[in-house]
């Protein structure tokens, strides 16, 4: 009795285990498709009754994660599930979309999207679902027109913004994208990945006043991540050319110097943390020692 008992005990521990690690991925909005898979299948082909409401938040997680995998068999069966519980139901519709999308199917999933904004024009999910279909088709002036278009509605849509900085990006429209960054940093001044982004596109566009603010953002998204090693790479870069400019004034060029001298510093010191006790890693941290010094800034 007592082996039954700590048996039935353990099985439930396991399942909650499961259930709550796809709750943190989802609170923690995790795209780690793979691993929701493999938690996910397991825990609805055996625990599925005990799971109460939660089990359609897994349907949809486990679904949507299937899809990125190209399990169409295991996306089928959830969607099946939602289908018999919310017929109506414009996200389980939109679901469906999504299915018909992976499948390539893009005609088909435009109809179910036209359907569901049919009865709820303000449906902004079915929007940019039609959006994303034009980008796997390769129709970026389409896409970047909707998306305009969409934003002029829903200007506070921070994922359509950064969806079209994209595209823009894609396009070689990098004032543009500028613009599209600079919206989002506006409503999100802690973000360190926006201020990467924004300092990336205008490293890219060049000329000394671009490169000026590429340096400060950044330095801005160090300092609100300093583990960011693009940010970090990207200073050592912004500071570098500008000290190497024979246009820019002796205080100017010694205060890059010592810019990227510092960054150059941090980047040796975390390829040398990360490669402690590996010796796989010594060729990367010697490579990057040789590309530092050889863009190394005197002062003439």
């Amino acid at each position: 009795m007592l082996l039954i008992l700590l048996s039935f005990t353990g099985h439930v521990r396991c399942m909650l285990e499961m259930r709550d690690k796809l709750r943190k991925w989802r609170e923690d909005n995790c795209r780690n498709s793979e691993q929701i898979v493999d938690v996910g299948e397991e825990l609805i082909s055996e625990h599925a009754s005990k799971l109460g409401d939660d089990i359609w938040i897994i349907y949809e997680q486990v679904m949507i994660a299937a899809l990125d995998c190209s399990r169409d068999d295991l996306a089928l069966t959830c969607l099946q599930e939602l289908r018999k519980q919310f017929p109506d139901s414009h996200r389980v519709k939109r679901l469906t979309g999504m299915r018909l999308e992976a499948l390539e199917r893009y005609d088909e999933a435009n109809k179910h999207y036209d359907a569901i904004l049919q009865e709820d024009p303000t449906n902004t999910a079915a929007r940019k679902r039609k959006i994303s279909i034009l980008r796997a088709q390769g129709k970026s002036t389409e896409a970047i027109r909707e998306l305009n278009e969409y934003l002029e509605q829903f200007v506070g849509d921070q994922e359509a913004w950064h969806e079209l900085s994209e595209l823009y990006i894609n396009e070689h429209d990098y004032g543009k994208a500028a613009f599209c960054l600079e919206e989002l940093m506006m409503t999100n001044p802690h973000n360190h990945l926006y201020c990467e982004q924004y300092a990336e596109v205008k490293y890219t566009q060049g000329g000394m006043e671009n490169l000026e603010l590429a340096r400060k953002y950044f330095a801005q998204a160090l300092r609100l991540n300093n583990r960011n090693m693009r940010a970090l790479f990207g200073l050592y870069m912004s500071a570098s050319h500008i000290a190497a400019s024979p246009k820019v004034s002796a205080k100017v060029k010694k205060d890059n110097i010592k810019y990227a001298a510092w960054a150059a510093a941090q980047i040796n010191r975390a390829y040398k943390l990360a490669g402690r006790g590996n010796k796989e890693n010594k060729c990367s941290i010697k490579a990057v020692e040789e590309m530092l010094e050889s863009m190394q800034i005197t002062m003439s």
